[in-house]
């Protein structure tokens, strides 16, 4: 099985390979079967993929190189999609953060403002003297 994170360049450069040997020994294989093989070799997390391409193509006249570019186009769209999804937990995770720090900030300038009121109350400030033009 191809491993998850392998891009499919790299998964049909490894299977290019193995089937080039094969046929080097005179095992016989068609290109419906290298399609199928390669479909089958694929990561589950392409299973939903594979089966679309299933059910649009006939396997048995798909090209091999057809396959592939239509793999790597889909490759290309899912990267994409994680990137911008990406992009956007970052933006709402920098703005929870922003919000938190501006929330916290109100906390604290209003206790601040609570506080000298609660001492205000507790510790009147002394009267003030002001004369009353009496000697």
């Amino acid at each position: 099985m191809i491993p998850e994170e392998e891009s499919i360049d790299n998964a049909f450069a490894k299977f290019n390979t193995i089937i080039t040997s094969l046929k080097a020994l005179n095992e016989g294989f068609s290109s419906k079967n290298c399609v199928r093989k390669f479909l089958r070799a694929l990561h589950p997390k392409w299973s939903v993929k594979v089966t679309a391409i299933e059910e649009s193509n006939n396997l048995t006249t798909l090209p091999l190189d057809e396959l592939i570019r239509n793999l790597k186009v889909y490759e290309e769209v899912i990267k994409k999609y994680f990137e911008t999804v990406k992009g956007k937990k970052e933006q709402s995770r920098s703005l929870t953060l922003k919000v938190k720090k501006e929330v916290s900030d109100e906390d604290s300038s209003s206790s601040d403002s609570e506080d000298e009121e609660y001492a205000m109350a507790v510790n009147p400030p002394p009267p003030s003297h002001h004369s009353s033009g009496r000697s």
